[in-house]
């Protein structure tokens, strides 16, 4: 597949503004005429603009260091101040990468965001295509759930927050799934990937591995795999499956995270989840409570938190719950187990999956083993 270069990208995005009031509120819709070879039938998109490299150069003092807040495998993250006073984050995608990956990334990016609008996540403000490739977004300024989490020098996330970003992050992805115009599969859910606003309110970012899932479509098949370990549903890790139950055992993790206050994949590489499954299915769930929390939480919805993640990372993705049931059981004080419960062969066949998933995670850390920590994230074909 050949992606557009950085010429073509210039002039996709060249676009005409139509502004008008409606409800004494400003409407603006955006006509990308590129990709419009009829100029009869205009397509309309969102309230995103393309700002000028100029914009962006001085909002950020000249891409200082002092206001990086983020790095990644091929981007970094700027905070900035606009003209008139709007704190935003650049994401600048970085020249050390291949141009083609850079170009798939930035498109599927905007492709996905520029259809999307919910208080969970993240909100696109617009690109810039000058002396680079650039998304800005509004600037969250609690930072990333997993530093709030992590970070041993600030004070400990209390309950409260913890099940008020579970609750939200679970709108969000509900969001995606089902209720958003087009299915949206994330495919790397992680504390990392979710950032928090002034009020603690989770926003889902980070589209840059997400996939359209058209509607009369079940699954994609994907090839090479990507994602972070610790959070890759086994169907997705040994076969390339994925639809939106793979988006449900991240979610599981993420869940297990905000209850352990653990990372997903610990210095021995230990994945979060195998540790925590046989805690979860003996019921003693206060052994895998942060000791952080000095036992201040909400027993009701520890519960709810706690089953919800013993279901979401089930091996089979048949037995995992829709977001819309994850959000009903983290909200129920009552929660009906009985409906959950799984015939005793698949139980049994659980526990093989789960063990061979096991294996071959730990197989690839026994390969990498010379480095101090575990990797982060992973773009392969096969580990089997």
């Amino acid at each position: 597949m050949r992606y557009i270069r950085t010429g073509s990208l210039k002039r996709l995005f060249s676009i005409k503004r139509q502004c008008f009031d409606a409800d004494s509120q400003q409407n603006c819709e955006f006509i990308a005429e590129e990709r419009n070879k009829n100029k009869n039938n205009f397509i309309h998109k969102p309230s995103w603009k393309c700002f000028s490299y100029e914009e962006i150069f001085i909002a950020t003092n000249g891409f200082s260091p002092e206001n990086v807040v983020g790095r990644g495998g091929y981007a970094e993250v700027y905070r900035g101040v606009l003209g008139y006073g709007q704190a935003i984050a650049v994401k600048m995608l970085t020249r050390a990468t291949n141009d083609e990956r850079k170009e798939k990334d930035f498109l599927t990016e905007i492709g996905t965001l520029g259809h999307v609008c919910h208080p969970n996540v993240t909100a696109l403000l617009g690109c810039c295509v000058d002396n680079g490739l650039y998304l800005i977004f509004q600037f969250s300024s609690k930072g990333t759930v997993a530093s709030l989490l992590h970070d041993e020098k600030l004070p400990v996330m209390g309950w409260a927050i913890r099940y008020k970003i579970a609750i939200g992050a679970a709108r969000g992805l509900h969001y995606l799934h089902k209720t958003c115009p087009r299915r949206i599969i994330h495919r790397d859910i992680k504390s990392s990937n979710i950032l928090l606003t002034a009020d603690f309110e989770p926003q889902i970012s980070d589209f840059g591995l997400a996939k359209w899932l058209p509607s009369q479509w079940t699954h994609h098949s994907i090839v090479p795999i990507e994602g972070t370990f610790g959070h890759l549903a086994p169907e997705y890790f040994m076969h390339g499956v994925v639809d939106e139950k793979t988006d449900v055992f991240a979610f599981g993790v993420f869940l297990l995270e905000l209850i352990t206050g653990k990372k997903p994949v610990d210095g021995s590489y230990q994945s979060l989840h195998s540790w925590a499954k046989p805690i979860l299915k003996s019921g003693e769930i206060e052994k895998i409570v942060d000791p952080m929390l000095k036992g201040v939480y909400e027993i009701s919805q520890l519960e709810g938190i706690a089953y919800a993640a013993s279901l979401c990372i089930r091996a089979s993705h048949i037995w995992r719950p829709t977001m819309s049931e994850v959000l009903e059981v983290i909200s129920e004080r009552e929660i009906d187990r009985k409906r959950w419960e799984m015939p005793e062969e698949e139980e049994e066949e659980e526990k093989g999956e789960i063990w061979i998933f096991g294996d071959l995670e730990q197989d690839y850390y026994d390969d990498i083993s010379s480095s101090t920590s575990p990797p982060q994230s992973i773009s392969i074909t096969s580990l089997v």
